[in-house]
């Protein structure tokens, strides 16, 4: 009798041995698929980052291409006129003051969201 509850001693701890290696290697693998998935998602969020920045740029930069032309173009317009250049030299200055002030508000609300 008591060879056979040595037996059962040895087979209980073969087995929970066995379970032992089976849940660490599983606990693993969960660890390891979850490292993947996270660094997965970041390289995603970074990607999207990058791309959020590079469509802002672009389009500001296309903003900032048209206020400069329209500003090139109101100065073409003020040269060609004669009698009150005074008036429209203060106007221009006027004007650019008021972008300068919008582009201003814009930066500050660009800031706020980044």
């Amino acid at each position: 009798m008591s060879n056979s509850v040595i037996h059962a001693f040895f087979l209980g701890r073969a087995a929970a041995q066995a379970i032992n290696r089976q849940l660490e290697d599983a606990l693993t693998n969960a660890l390891s698929e979850l490292g993947k998935f996270d660094a997965e998602q970041r390289e995603r969020l970074r990607q999207f980052t990058e791309q959020v920045i590079e469509n802002a740029n672009r389009d500001a930069g296309a903003e900032a291409d048209s206020t400069r032309s329209n500003t090139a173009s109101n100065t073409a317009s003020n040269k060609g006129k004669t009698g009150s250049k005074p008036a429209d030299l203060q106007a221009m200055i006027d004007e650019l003051r008021a972008e300068i002030a919008s582009l201003r508000t814009e930066l500050k609300n660009y800031r706020k969201q980044s």
